[in-house]
């Protein structure tokens, strides 16, 4: 904590933890600790958009992975996505359509699993005050064993679906521009398949448990963090559910829809990025509505209460009792999004077993050709939500622009709107304690935010330089802000 000029206090919670990557939250308290401002900072900088220029096009699907160690897969199939267009493929092969969407539900589910059962089930399980020492995952294989081997096994069937069809677990290489690199063996089909029923009953005890979670303590679980919100998502044509493909869809806080199966070669059309001074994360908002209520959420809540169906029955199921429950309340609570989360991971294990039934998976037919082309866009619902990969390829196939949107940026506004709300509900008036600060994180974790994937910067970056001595003393000092002044000695 640091006292402010205008008698404000200054708490800041860095790091969070239990996220990917490196972010804190910042609260404005009055004397009588009253929340007068509440904000997510993304403190880390990766210039993807920047380094992946005057790279081969076909380098980038394996290039930009390297964004995030839990969701390469994503970043490795939108940016393939968007290199189809650039070699003239608008249709893959049947095989190559098929194995790409087997890896993705792959990814799906694994990282799922590794959020709600190693990240997030030590709040929901212990309580959100609870003793920190046990708030982690060995706290939870040491009082719910069982609940921790099945998350640990989730994660690992997942990992092996990617390994069998990326060729390995982490930065496979098995999408490339117009297809894929290699197909599934029939000993590969059958490992699969040997373990993908007893992983669909897993799946459906981790939905019954977020339900648990819900009766236990209806007005925790739908009031915590509650905000209203725009939506954004992929949609099938026929209003399905669809993780890999489909058109946009937008609906405003009320419900009224925006646009729907929309092409999102020209998202732009309806998508803007907006810049703020104190985080290298951007803001997007909906042309439509504007940038002040413009802000939109994505990912599991939005994809399971935004669709007309699940294309799998045991899925559909549970999104059918999840919109029901408690007159539709959880379906537009911020913890929805666990219960969401786990209807979305039996999805993905449905998906994954009426897939490995399919022998096209085995076929050999993986590549398409066509005629170049300068712009690729690729979009696909990621773990977290709509991800958008865009490049501009010049005529020596080189890469001359990129523009990443990634589903915690879509998230930006949202999440800053899960911690005020909670820090009015929890926070406010009362004198602060590590257990109540938490409540901020639970309200972050509950999108299960990417900070890694989502930084990105315009302008200037800011920059510290200090002049040290041989014997360790300070003997100058020069700082540039965001915009590029520089607060002592001569601006470089």
């Amino acid at each position: 904590m640091t006292e402010l000029a205008t008698n404000l206090r200054r708490v800041a919670i860095d790091p969070l933890s239990r996220v990917e990557g490196h972010g804190k939250v910042t609260l404005l308290l009055d004397e009588n600790n009253h929340v007068t401002q509440a904000r997510l900072h993304i403190v880390e900088f990766r210039g993807f958009e920047k380094f992946v220029q005057g790279r081969p096009y076909w380098e980038i699907p394996v290039m930009v992975q390297r964004l995030c160690g839990i969701c390469p897969v994503s970043h490795h199939l939108a940016a393939c996505k968007a290199m189809d267009q650039v070699v003239g493929v608008d249709h893959l092969t049947p095989t190559a359509e098929k194995l790409r969407r087997l890896m993705h539900y792959g990814q799906i589910l694994q990282s799922h699993a590794l959020h709600f059962f190693h990240l997030s089930s030590p709040d929901l399980l212990f309580g959100f005050g609870s003793d920190v020492a046990k708030r982690n995952i060995v706290g939870i294989a040491t009082e719910y064993p069982e609940i921790a081997r099945q998350g640990v096994l989730l994660r690992k069937y997942g990992q092996e679906v990617i390994r069998h069809t990326a060729g390995k677990r982490i930065h496979g290489t098995g999408a490339v521009p117009g297809g894929v690199n290699k197909n599934l063996n029939q000993a590969e089909r059958d490992a699969l398949l040997a373990d993908i029923y007893q992983i669909i009953a897993w799946c459906r005890d981790a939905v019954a448990m977020a339900r648990r979670l819900f009766e236990q303590d209806p007005e925790l679980y739908n009031d915590f963090g509650r905000f209203e919100a725009n939506t954004l998502n992929l949609i099938r044509a026929d209003g399905a559910m669809d993780l890999y493909h489909g058109g946009l869809r937008a609906r405003d806080r009320d419900g009224k829809t925006l646009f729907d199966h929309e092409n999102y070669d020209h998202y732009w059309d309806h998508i803007y990025e907006d810049v703020k001074s104190w985080s290298y994360m951007k803001f997007p908002f909906l042309r439509q509505i504007g940038p002040e209520d413009g802000w939109y959420r994505v990912g599991p809540l939005t994809r399971v209460t935004q669709c007309d169906f699940i294309p799998t029955p045991l899925a559909d199921v549970e999104r059918r009792a999840f919109m029901a429950y408690d007159s539709g309340r959880a379906a537009g609570a911020t913890l929805g999004t666990h219960w969401a989360r786990m209807i979305e991971m039996l999805h993905s294990a449905e998906a994954i077993k009426e897939l490995l039934h399919d022998s096209d998976l085995l076929g050999d037919d993986l590549v398409m050709h066509g005629e170049h082309r300068e712009r690729g866009v690729g979009v696909l619902e990621a773990p977290r939500g709509t991800l958008i990969h865009h490049y501009r390829v010049d005529e020596n196939d080189l890469v001359v622009r990129a523009n990443l949107i990634v589903s915690t940026t879509h998230n930006n506004q949202a999440m800053n709107e899960a911690i005020r709300a909670v820090a009015r509900q929890y926070l406010d008036g009362r004198e602060l304690t590590e257990g109540l600060l938490n409540h901020i994180e639970v309200a972050i974790r509950a999108f299960d935010p990417c900070l890694s994937c989502a930084t990105h910067a315009l302008g200037k970056m800011p920059l510290t330089l200090n002049l040290i001595d041989a014997e360790g003393r300070e003997i100058d000092r020069l700082a540039r802000d965001g915009s590029g002044e520089c607060s002592a000695g001569e601006c470089c």
